[in-house]
């Protein structure tokens, strides 16, 4: 009986696997902020407004959906196409509020780099997701003699439209996010780990964006991306839109949504930096997300990633030299990249909203996508919307 049943599971789950290039473009749900006139900050975004705008940054998503009870996910973030055990990376970790189980913090902490891929997914499949990434790591080419992995694994919790229980994330479809990376446009909305999430009371997700700094100040790229899945009181460019939509955390003490839930941000940038100033670049990004109107409650695990992945701060798994030698940026050059992440985090939360859409949850509450008519009604009282 067992074996019939998951004969029947394989056959009625319906797995979709997305790559970081996402064609679906025709619904109106799945614009995105900048299409509606809504332009956060002042500097340019890459070509993409992704990411994987920063070079050899690769992106691979797979979503699982099975009726209306398995809605969940992985997200999975490269920071470059080659051996990332053999050429590690620097990194820095923020936490905003620690409510969270991050797999690999303390090594990234006392070590300052990152050697696995970011893999992002949700709470009960953090472990399964380590293991994966190790089977990913140890069967690289020149990791024949690893003995230890420290594997970088983020998560929120989507038990609100997902049946977290019932574990249905397996070390197959996380090695599938992982090989089907790739650069360009990155899927956003109810895709990968952001399949099952809820944010400020409507259907988050994955979103996504990146900022280019001025050729005088190197011409660098910051991409960040998220997953969302929390509350407080929405702001969109400066807009009070949760209250002007009356949906908000303590709007009530009756039949509010639960402003309890998480953010993974993961940042990545060409810019040679460090792991101190990547930590304080990380630090900017927990700024961009109060921008958005972030409560940072007593259950939200909010954590930001970030990384250099200029090549010349490679470090490498073994070596002949006694020193390590780069050169960095300054700490008085930092500013324009403070800006940066903050304006590509806000803008990247925002993206996640408007490209979700509706869902029906797995106890037979259906969770709204935010309402973008409505949304766009508000923007323009309060002057926020830029000429298309």
């Amino acid at each position: 009986m067992k074996r019939i049943n998951n004969i029947l599971r394989a056959v009625f789950l319906f797995v979709l696997v997305l790559p970081a290039f996402n064609c679906q473009t025709t619904d109106a749900q799945m614009k995105r902020a900048r299409d509606y006139g809504i332009e956060i900050g002042i500097l340019r975004t890459g070509s993409h407004n992704a990411i994987t705008d920063v070079p050899g940054v690769k992106v691979g998503q797979v979503t699982l959906v099975e009726g209306d009870s398995v809605k969940t996910g992985v997200t999975a973030i490269l920071p470059h196409d080659g051996n990332i055990f053999q050429q590690k990376v620097p990194a820095g970790i923020f936490v905003g509020n620690g409510f969270g189980k991050l797999a690999g913090y303390t090594q990234v902490e006392e070590l300052g780099n990152l050697e696995t891929p970011v893999v992002l997914t949700n709470t009960l499949s953090v472990s399964t997701a380590v293991a994966a990434v190790i089977e990913h790591t140890l069967s690289q080419p020149g990791n024949e003699g690893v003995t230890s992995v420290n594997a970088v694994v983020g998560e929120t919790n989507d038990a609100r439209i997902n049946d977290i229980r019932g574990r249905h994330v397996t070390t197959e479809h996380v090695l599938e996010a992982i090989q089907v990376a790739a650069g360009g446009p990155v899927a956003e909305g109810n895709v990968g780990a952001g399949t099952g999430t809820v944010c400020f009371g409507f259907k988050g997700g994955i979103g996504t964006s990146s900022r280019v700094l001025p050729s005088t100040r190197g011409g660098y790229t910051v991409g960040v991306l998220v997953q969302t899945n929390y509350g407080g009181i929405l702001q969109i460019n400066g807009a009070p839109v949760g209250q002007e939509l009356g949906r908000y955390s303590f709007r009530t003490t009756v039949n509010e949504y639960k402003e309890d839930g998480s953010c993974m941000i993961v940042v990545m940038t060409d810019a040679p930096l460090t792991s101190r100033n990547l930590k304080r670049l990380a630090s900017r990004a927990f700024a961009g997300m109060m921008r958005t109107g972030a409560s940072g409650s007593n259950g939200s695990g909010d954590y930001i990633i970030a990384v250099s992945t200029a090549e010349d701060l490679r470090i490498p798994y073994s070596s002949e030299s006694m020193y390590e030698e780069w050169r960095e940026i300054r700490n008085d050059e930092m500013d324009l990249l403070f800006q940066a992440v903050a304006e590509a985090t806000e803008e990247a939360i925002i993206n996640s909203l408007f490209a979700a859409e509706t869902t029906k949850a797995r106890n037979g509450m259906t969770v709204e996508a935010l309402p973008v008519e409505k949304t766009l009604e508000v923007l323009r009282k309060y002057n926020r919307l830029r000429d298309k």
